[in-house]
């Protein structure tokens, strides 16, 4: 209970505002982008293109090199964020001069040191969710290599002994599934960054949130990216 006495209430609301703002893009870019093409839902109709032209090789070699180099992106981010969780702990041992260094700088508001560790662990909590995003992502690219590696021969296929359509969609969606995840734990990335804000002020933190969101809107809905693949 002390702590909620501790924190101001302009503090509690920014938090507010931080998850919210998480939360709510989360939500949005998910069904927003399913009536307005986003970039994940775009590279999507690509990853099931990739797929039917998988139904139809043989060997799958290719595609067997593609599955790794696409799980190794998540698999760098995960151990990544190891390191990081494991500088935020170190920092938690050394806050007193931390928070001291954050002090000296004209801008920054004054704070506890109690606030300035809920802080370092509201980043650390960010940062776990991205590493078990991350992982799973991994794991979900080795059930891409599974489904790949139990896909009949193309000659079966062609003898209609099994549906092409059936086993390209089963592996496109498994592989949409690994890249949505990799892409929420990507999003913690970019919102730790908001947090960091907060440590200087917190009008800086809720002005960080919005820009935050201000960005993966523009990079999802409107990149130049997307306008290559739309073409």
């Amino acid at each position: 209970m002390k702590i909620f006495t501790l924190l101001p209430w302009t503090d509690w609301l920014a938090m507010l505002w931080f998850f919210s703002g998480w939360l709510g893009y989360a939500w949005f870019a998910r069904h927003y982008g399913a009536r307005r093409a986003s970039l994940l839902h775009t590279t999507n109709r690509y990853r099931h293109l990739w797929l039917m032209q998988t139904t139809a090789r043989d060997p799958r070699v290719i595609d067997g090199i593609i599955t790794q180099n696409l799980s190794s992106t998540p698999a760098f981010f995960s151990s990544t964020t190891i390191i990081i969780i494991g500088g935020l702990f170190a920092l938690l041992g050394t806050t007193d001069k931390a928070a001291e260094l954050v002090r000296e700088i004209p801008f920054a508001v004054r704070t506890s040191v109690l606030i300035f560790d809920l802080k370092v662990l509201l980043m650390v909590g960010v940062f776990v969710y991205a590493f078990f995003r991350f992982s799973w992502s991994m794991r979900q690219y080795t059930f891409v290599a599974l489904l790949i590696g139990s896909m009949p021969s193309p000659k079966e296929f062609e003898e209609k002994k099994f549906d092409r359509e059936v086993f390209a969609t089963r592996a496109s969606r498994m592989v949409s599934l690994a890249a949505e995840t990799f892409n929420d734990g990507l999003r913690a990335y970019y919102f730790s960054f908001a947090i960091m804000a907060w440590f200087f002020s917190t009008i800086a933190f809720v002005i960080a949130t919005a820009v935050v969101v201000l960005i993966l809107y523009n990079r999802e809905f409107n990149s130049d990216v997307l306008g290559v693949l739309r073409e």
